[in-house]
């Protein structure tokens, strides 16, 4: 207020005072409330931070496990494929000489294989047979 509205009685003072330490005592109040919430806002933020920091350290370490899980698949399938191609090689060289004793005609007597090995039982698989995916 200006200096010409001023009553100068002292009631009116004394008025005036009090409403201004009124004013300042709630300003003070909402300012220090308003502090609060935003260090507790700060703090909810920080733990999200590190929560999410664990979530994408555990995401990482689990997707390392996977990626060497994988190249191990890979290395097992590439040898098993060559060991496909060995074996089909093998089948087709040994039907061609069985087809040309055939036709010389002589007597073939193919005996029965006793062998561990699993690739030259391919009706009898090794593994136990696959699950389905459940989502």
């Amino acid at each position: 207020m200006s200096s010409s509205r001023r009553c100068s009685s002292p009631d009116s003072n004394d008025t005036t005072d009090e409403r201004k330490r009124k004013r300042m005592l709630s300003n003070r109040e909402s300012a220090r409330r308003s502090r609060a919430r935003k260090q507790q806002r700060l703090e909810e933020l920080v733990a999200e931070v590190a929560r999410l920091q664990a979530e994408n350290a555990a995401t990482q370490a689990r997707t390392a496990a996977l990626e060497r899980d994988l190249g191990r698949v890979d290395g097992d399938n590439a040898v098993l494929r060559a060991r496909h191609a060995e074996l089909a090689g093998r089948l087709q060289s040994l039907g061609g000489v069985l087809e040309v004793l055939q036709m010389a005609g002589a007597a073939v007597d193919i005996p029965e294989m006793v062998t561990d090995d699993p690739m030259l039982r391919p009706w009898q698989p090794s593994f136990p047979p696959m699950q389905p995916i459940g989502f």
